[in-house]
This record gives structure tokens, sequence and C-alpha cells, in this order.
């Protein structure tokens, strides 16, 4: 069962990850096409909106799969100090806090987009809806959650290699 479980998630935290990469050539691409065709005269209208959204959605979509492969920092040298033990007891309190803020963000965020879409919220320039940008930061928010429940279940080891 676990096995099956890991390899769905799996799937999901690589085509976020792949999605974070997108996001950031979609950034790159267009401040350095602004930049050169601000040069001749004719910058690109709304590519402050662009970027924007390809920021939140690239950090967002990048969380899970620095999730998976626990690329986050830790303070390993106090943490090492305590017993066994206390070690695995601290490292689950800590996932099912972290567990809880993942849900709380998620449901935050799907209620903030509901919001934005029945008022019609767009960005300043564009006017693009914005009401999908926090559904999608929502759903990676609920990846978190899935990748932690591995983690809480399978202690000291990270979901799958960088």
């Amino acid at each position: 069962m676990w096995e099956t479980y890991r390899k769905i998630v799996t799937v999901l935290v690589r085509c976020l990850a792949w999605a974070a990469g997108v996001g950031l050539v979609v950034m790159i691409v267009a401040t350095c096409l602004d930049v050169v065709l601000r040069r001749f005269g004719h910058p690109i209208v709304g590519v402050v909106d662009v970027v924007q959204i390809a920021a939140c959605l690239s950090g967002a979509c990048a969380l899970p799969y620095t999730t998976a492969v626990k690329g986050h920092v830790a303070v390993e040298y106090f943490f090492q100090k305590f017993p066994r033990r206390r070690r695995i007891w601290i490292d689950g309190c800590m996932r099912l806090l972290a567990i809880v803020l993942f849900l709380f963000l998620a449901y935050r965020s799907w209620v903030y987009g509901s919001y934005l879409l029945r008022k019609g919220i767009g960005t300043l320039t564009l006017q693009i809806p914005l009401f999908w940008v926090l559904w999608l930061v929502s759903a990676t928010f609920l990846v978190v959650v899935l990748v932690k429940v591995y983690n809480l279940t399978h202690p000291g080891k990270e979901m799958m290699k960088p």
C-alpha cells in the first residue's frame, strides 16, 4: 500500500517540480525580452503581472519537491544532541504540526481564491484572473501534506532522491 502511495505522490511532486521549472523559464524569458525590447522603445505591457504569477507558482510548486527530498534547512547540531527516542518523538511532533499548518494554509488559500473569483479580482495591468493561482497554491500545499504523511510513517527516510 505504501509503495503505491509513494509512487503516486512522487509523480505529483515531479510534475509540480517540472511546473516550477517552467515558471522559472517564463520569468527569465519575459524579463530578458522586456529589457531588450525596452532598449528599442517597445516594452512588453503587463510583463510584471506575468512575472509575479510565475514567481508565485514557481515557489509554491517547488515546495513539495523540497519537502520530498528533505532539502529544507535543519538545525542538526542541536537536534543530534538529544537521545534517539527523543529525536524521533520531536521529529514526529514537528511533522504533525507541519501537517496541520499546511492543511490550514491549503484551506485558507482555497477560500481566498474563491473570494477573488467572486469579486472578479485580477492583475493590475492585464486583468488576468488570480483565483486559479491561489487554488493551485492550495493544491501544492495539499501535496506537501501527502509528503509529510509519508515522512511521518517512514521516519529517517526521504521520499525520493534529488
